[in-house]
């Protein structure tokens, strides 16, 4: 049963799925106060608790330490209400790239009881219409350099567009309000079940899919993933390349840092170059970014020496080859951990740890998940063999009015669309997406385990494999390669290839065709995108 609600609109909770397509999540709502305010806990109770002087975000030409941040979404939250019109339940998007005042906007809003939803600067006008419909948000917050778009977004839900400044100054429509009146604010209590979060699928084609996320849920994933995981302190200082609007960015990059007093480096562009400057910068100890990038840090650094101060580094967004675990462990020392989340269950639920990692494999559950590989009739199957991944815990599928909750939710387990294994020793092995399984004259073949294999040779910068349409075998094993710097491709080389992957792994699994190519299709998060690879190959 829900809780008591702070919001004035109750859009967000009428549209929540019935409680009995809910996952099952034994527990979560016994953790926290019937109301709690997720910002006020990443703000003001960090002053309250001691870490007022301590620093909060890095970015934008400047450091800013929690009273100073408690202070800023104050001012920023008494705006929204009092100056452009929010109201507890209305749903507010913010439009900026990673920026301390695009944090600052989403703990504002919060604070003021709104519904966020953070979207990527790249989106286009009808992307974001999509949007804006599906959600029926009425205000948006947009950094004044990515206005076009946001102006261009024409519908009948959206009221107001609002300018921050997500540079250095203070010098748009908000920063103005903000400036122009008292500090106070008195937060709105919200409920901890009512939604503080929609956050929209990266891989949504057609109409977008909105996972609806609760104050409890924002405060749950720093007390599971982040204590259990990182184990963060204080003293820590995160960086990373996702971008808040996704999930995994939030997470790694605002929550999991205030959360416990640490420090974020937020940057509007982050690549590996920039990666191998700002860490020993920064002096940085957590960071996360996707294994292609870690990858490339590597290629870029002549010893271990920019990676000194880090104690841990987080690879996700896709599986972590082992080749690059092996390549990054012997280089700098420093313990990469490979994990799984999704959006619908906010962030991570099966990680290594700092003192138990390894390559290939992607972990254990995080402390109060639970996982097991099931059949299609949801059944457990034996260890070692390859099914469907099936989750449950304090966080779970809650999709905005959709009829699609019954495929991500089944008996009460969240299905992630993932094919994995669970070993023998209780590790969960990544197998393939659900989609990325290649079948070939009978032979099931998953498409990162030819990756990985494909990595380990010197001659191979990145690569990506799918399933090509052949007419005698249904499919044969597609290999797009992008060459390190001095190779030349060929067929001597593709042969050279393929015999590598055949010495490695099953001999019918190697790729039967081999195509060089500049670079890889990738998301805005570094992924590589393989759906467009299978368009290309079947065009």
């Amino acid at each position: 049963m829900l809780g008591p609600t702070a919001h004035v609109d109750s859009f967000a909770r009428d549209r929540l799925p019935s409680l009995d397509r809910w996952p099952a999540m034994p527990g979560a709502g016994d953790a926290y106060p019937e109301f709690v305010n997720a910002a006020v806990e990443l703000t003001d109770r960090m002053v309250e608790r001691g870490f007022g002087d301590r620093t909060a975000l890095i970015g934008a030409g400047r450091s800013r330490t929690y009273r100073e941040l408690a202070s800023w979404t104050d001012r920023l939250a008494r705006a929204l209400v009092e100056d452009v019109g929010v109201r507890p339940g209305n749903r507010v998007l913010i439009r900026s790239a990673n920026t301390p005042a695009m944090v600052a906007c989403w703990l504002a809003a919060t604070k003021a009881g709104a519904v966020v939803v953070n979207t990527m600067p790249m989106l286009r006008a009808g992307e974001l219409k999509a949007i804006v419909d599906k959600a029926e948000i009425a205000f948006a917050l947009c950094d004044t350099r990515l206005m076009e778009d946001m102006r261009a977004t024409q519908s009948p839900f959206l009221r107001r567009i609002v300018g921050f400044d997500g540079g250095a100054g203070h010098d748009a429509e908000l920063d103005r309000l903000a400036l122009a009146g008292p500090a106070a604010f008195d937060p709105v209590r919200t409920g901890r079940d009512d939604v503080a979060l929609l956050g929209f699928t990266s891989g949504t084609t057609g109409v977008p899919k909105a996972t609806m996320h609760f104050h409890r849920d924002i405060l749950a994933i720093a007390d599971h993933f982040a204590a259990d995981i990182l184990q963060v302190r204080s003293d820590d200082v995160f960086v990373g390349s996702p971008p808040l609007a996704f999930t995994f960015g939030l997470g790694g990059l605002a929550v999991f840092p205030l959360r416990f007093g640490a420090a974020a480096g937020l940057f509007e562009t982050v690549t590996p170059p920039h990666l191998l400057r700002l860490i020993p910068e920064l002096r940085a100890t957590v960071c996360f970014t996707a294994p292609t990038a870690y990858r490339a840090m590597l290629a870029g650094a002549q010893d271990a020496e920019p990676f000194a101060s880090l104690r841990v580094a987080v690879a996700s967004g896709e599986t972590l080859p082992a080749p690059i675990h092996e390549a990054w462990t012997r280089r700098t020392g420093v313990p990469i951990l490979e994990c799984i989340g999704s959006t619908e269950m906010l962030h991570a639920f099966i990680a290594n740890r700092i003192d138990d990692n390894g390559p290939g494999r992607t972990g254990r559950p995080v402390r109060g998940y639970e996982a097991r590989i099931v059949d299609d009739a949801m059944r457990e199957v034996p260890r070692g063999t390859v099914g469907r991944l099936a989750v449950r815990g304090p966080t779970g599928c809650r999709y905005l009015d959709d009829p699609r909750q019954g495929d991500y939710v089944r008996d009460g387990w969240n299905i992630t669309g993932d094919a994995f294994l669970q070993d023998e020793q209780g590790y969960f092995r990544f197998v393939a997406r659900n989609d990325d399984m290649i079948v070939s004259a009978g032979y099931n073949i998953a498409g990162p385990e030819v990756e990985a294999a494909l990595l380990a040779h010197a001659a191979v910068r990145e690569c990506a494999v799918i399933g090509a349409p052949d007419p005698e075998r249904g499919q044969i094993v597609q290999a797009f390669v992008v060459l390190a710097e001095g190779e030349r491709g060929g067929d001597e080389l593709v042969k050279v290839l393929q015999d590598f992957v055949k010495a490695r792994i099953a001999p019918y699994k190697y790729p039967r065709s081999v195509r060089f190519v500049p670079e890889l299709p990738k998301t805005l998060t570094g992924k590589i995108r393989h759906a467009a690879l299978r368009e290309a190959v079947r065009s």
